[in-house]
């Protein structure tokens, strides 16, 4: 009954929102990477649902751009087949709905460090362009290596098919997406900063983190600022310290060659950890707008306290798995992975402890974590709070700290953990979960973060992509630890098993304070 009272009322919302529905105005989007494995899992998928869902245009068009020799028959073809394998939105391919969406794709071949190719581009651009209206503009989408960012960047400007455009109301209107990572290092991202504003002004520029993209982490940001309730006790007075955990129960899989360069560390923290980090930590915006935002974001990752490399010990500790046991099944240990070396220093886990040095956070401890070959998938933000300053009942085992659970992935989910009496003539308290998941609440979903972001780049709303001067500081806060690790070769790996919540120095590290490491649901 409950579920149909909330259901009935998301009606209610959706029928009242009806006429305010957002939808993509007029746009030719060209993805560097055409036949690319980002392209034929996530944005061609997207793109689909987005289409089913009338929230693009009629006057829409995607151009695929790489060396494959096919004609735009090949390249629907090749996308379809892709389409029937990983499943738009969880479904089988509408092939009705395929007969709308195919006509709109095609393909041009070349090598993106050729101007030719971009000849290529443009002339297309300008045959597709008759008929697109003037509210309509041009996407490029670099779904490629990152090491080809600067190579497409620079080949954009010069060639003339996307302009410097000085004014974000200017239309027809340009923009570009590029894909994390942004560098491998700070010095890495500044160069990279540096090439893309010769070329383009900020708000021409959309870097996309998918995880800003997912319900739970939009909706962390309503549960602090649209429920009273929560504002007032999130702050040092009250929370006693905060854990963020992304954990994966898969190996390196085929990136062993990428994750051999990255580590746990560029991989998960520069951008997903802190991304989620600086949503918790956030003062309220003046509004929610992208400028507002993305600025209180960059406030909490310059608040960052700073550390001295011989104080790391302190702050950071990394672990490499070994073989061990997933889901019944014996895995190898990462040495053992195939394309990587066999004794390599690569870490695959790895534990931070940052302090914001604000007046907000002050001496509570936020508690990082990400690895691979954990027990299961999961993605958790755990807010614990401090105890009672003074305790009337008595409780042989104590109390257990009151919890704000946000679970980001698999099952987005919201959870609470307080004290309560049982029954009886006695006073003897346990703690219960008060959960909400959103599958239970709402139904399941088919959504994926990508049509958020992909919707919004073409809306020109770049609330949920990060900023310049964000990439930078997020480099600052770890590329110190990275280099420190880099040139100190750990005399103990591997030590975690596969199928383990991680090594046993992690849970002294966090010991110190007294707590241990949560065990989150998956």
């Amino acid at each position: 009954m409950a579920r149909a009272s909330v259901l009935m009322r998301v009606e209610e919302v959706r029928e009242a929102s009806a006429g305010q529905l957002r939808k993509a105005g007029p746009c030719v989007m060209v993805i560097f990477g055409g036949s690319g494995d980002l392209t034929r899992r996530k944005l061609m998928p997207s793109l689909f649902h987005l289409m089913q869902d009338g929230l693009l245009a009629d006057d829409f068009a995607i151009i695929g751009v790489d060396r494959e020799p096919q004609s735009d028959q090949d390249y629907q073809a090749a996308i379809h087949d892709a389409m029937v394998e990983f499943k738009p939105g969880g479904h089988e391919l509408e092939e009705g709905d395929w007969e709308k969406f195919s006509p709109h794709l095609s393909h041009i071949k070349g090598e993106l460090n050729d101007p030719g190719t971009y000849k290529k581009i443009g002339d297309r651009l300008g045959e597709l362009g008759k008929g697109f209206g003037e509210n309509g503009g041009h996407l490029f989408y670099l779904a490629i290596p990152p090491s080809l960012y600067p190579v497409v960047i620079e080949q954009l400007a010069a060639s003339g098919i996307a302009p410097r455009v000085p004014d974000a109301a200017t239309k027809p209107w340009v923009r570009v997406i590029i894909e994390k990572p942004f560098g491998r290092s700070l010095q890495s991202a500044l160069d990279l900063n540096a090439c893309v504003r010769k070329a383009f002004a900020e708000h021409q520029v959309y870097r996309i983190d998918h995880y800003l993209g997912k319900e739970t982490v939009q909706n962390l940001l309503v549960l602090r600022f649209a429920n009273s309730i929560f504002e007032p006790v999130w702050n040092r007075q009250h929370i006693q310290h905060v854990q963020i955990t992304a954990a994966e129960s898969v190996g390196v899989e085929h990136r062993a060659r990428y994750y051999e360069e990255a580590g746990v560390v560029r991989d998960m923290f520069q951008n997903h950890l802190l991304q989620l980090l600086t949503l918790t930590a956030m003062e309220p915006p003046v509004t929610f707008s992208a400028d507002a935002v993305r600025d209180e974001k960059v406030k909490v990752l310059k608040a960052l306290r700073p550390t001295d490399k011989d104080e790391w010990h302190e702050f950071a500790v990394r672990g490499q798995y070994g073989p061990g046991t997933i889901d019944g099944q014996k895995v190898p240990g990462y040495r053992e992975e195939e394309g990587v070396a066999p004794n390599s220093p690569t870490p695959t886990y790895a534990a931070l402890r940052f302090m914001v040095d604000n007046w907000r956070w002050q001496g509570v401890p936020f508690y990082l974590r990400s690895a691979k070959r954990m027990p299961r998938r999961v993605t958790e933000i755990a807010i614990t709070f401090r105890e009672p300053p003074h305790l009337m009942f008595k409780s042989p085992k104590g109390l257990e700290p009151n919890v704000l659970a946000v679970r980001v992935q698999p099952k987005e989910a919201i959870a609470l953990r307080f004290e309560v009496k049982l029954p009886g003539v006695d006073v003897k308290m346990l703690p219960v979960d008060m959960d909400f998941e959103y599958a239970d609440a709402f139904g399941s979903s088919d959504h994926d973060a990508y049509e958020t972001l992909l919707l919004d780049c073409m809306l020109g709303e770049a609330t949920l992509f990060t900023r310049s001067d964000e990439v930078e500081a997020a480099w600052r806060a770890v590329d110190p630890l990275i280099d420190h690790w880099e040139h100190t070769a750990p005399a103990h790996f591997p030590n975690y098993a596969a199928g383990s919540w991680g090594p046993e120095i992690a849970d002294a590290f966090i010991g110190r304070i007294g707590v241990k490491w949560r065990q989150p649901k998956g």
